[in-house]
């Protein structure tokens, strides 16, 4: 290969990116209710990470939310959030593995009950100054690294917030305007920033035409790569991929074990290498969305195995 590909891996250290304290529980979806504590099990982690390593990933997303104790706003943190000590040592711990550790902070008016009171008071400025603190908090953390992934998937429908008591959906308008806003905050340290390309599903020609080209692009689709109705949003998941290769977003496409196992895996990396021009492909990543506990540990294993063999029969070349 002419250029390093990522092959990477998303960990949960937070798991406050979905149900608010009042969503009812629910057997299809992790986590099944809400839960003060993040309940990170830190051997679990230790194994997790020792088990990329032997399976040559390159590269860990970190999902931290309220996973760490922020000086700046130590009211978001959870009560069992790591210390930011402890957290460097952990970095340094995977990069001494050979892999890049790179933050996540999901602003998605769907994903942001780990900003606490803060997910009440969207666009305003206390909320902007607490979300600009955090990002210069997390990125220090991090020592100023080369990604960060600012979430921003699954807002613009009501059917993902259903549950919850408060629902927050942001009007064109001002989505953008936030987009921007984050964007800001991570590239003025001189960082790049990494998004989730879904809200180019329901509108492709304003997420091309809006979204800057320096933005890295993670597409994602954790089901079968079948011909399904043109209407059908597993379609316009699919066809993203080539949306935005043709208006020149560079890619790293996204896939898991979550829904259908690893058919999922092997077909994301077949039809990445397919359809995403060379210049543009940057890598892949597989999410397992389990939590890291204990009794999690198959499924995380089973993820980076499942990715570990489509890489090597997909693309042999780079182990």
């Amino acid at each position: 290969m002419s250029k390093k590909l990522m092959f990477g891996y998303f960990i949960q250290l937070s798991n406050h990116m979905w149900d608010d304290e009042n969503t009812p529980p629910r057997g299809w979806y992790l986590p099944p209710r809400y839960t003060e504590r993040n309940n990170v099990d830190i051997a679990t982690w230790d194994e997790t990470v020792a088990f990329l390593a032997e399976h040559k990933f390159n590269t860990l997303l970190i999902d931290v939310g309220d996973g760490i104790r922020y000086e700046s706003h130590p009211e978001i943190s959870a009560p069992d959030a790591w210390d930011k000590d402890f957290l460097k040592k952990k970095l340094d711990e995977i990069r001494a593995l050979g892999m890049e550790p790179i933050p996540k902070l999901n602003f998605s008016t769907c994903h942001h009950t780990w900003l606490k009171q803060y997910r009440r008071m969207v666009s305003t400025p206390l909320y902007y100054q607490v979300c600009a603190d955090v990002i210069g908090e997390v990125a220090e953390v991090f020592g100023n690294p080369r990604l960060f992934h600012l979430g921003l998937d699954e807002e613009d429908t009501v059917g993902n917030q259903r549950l919850r008591e408060c629902v927050h959906i942001r009007g064109e308008e001002l989505w953008w305007h936030d987009v921007y806003f984050y964007l800001g905050e991570v590239e003025k340290r001189g960082i790049r920033p990494w998004v989730w390309a879904d809200p180019a599903f329901e509108k492709p020609e304003a997420y091309v035409s809006r979204m800057p080209k320096s933005v890295l692009q993670s597409n994602w689709f954790y089901n079968l790569f079948k011909v399904w109705d043109s209407s059908h949003w597993f379609s316009k998941a699919i066809r993203t991929y080539e949306l935005l290769d043709k208006h020149g977003f560079d890619q790293v496409p996204t896939c898991s074990c979550y829904e259908i196992g690893a058919k999922n895996i092997y077909q994301t990396l077949s039809h990445g290498k397919a359809v995403i021009s060379p210049s543009h492909l940057q890598g892949y990543l597989v999410a397992p969305w389990h939590s890291t506990a204990e009794e999690n540990i198959y499924e995380l294993k089973n993820n980076a195995y499942g990715f570990y063999r489509a890489r090597r029969d997909i693309y042999p070349e780079t182990l």
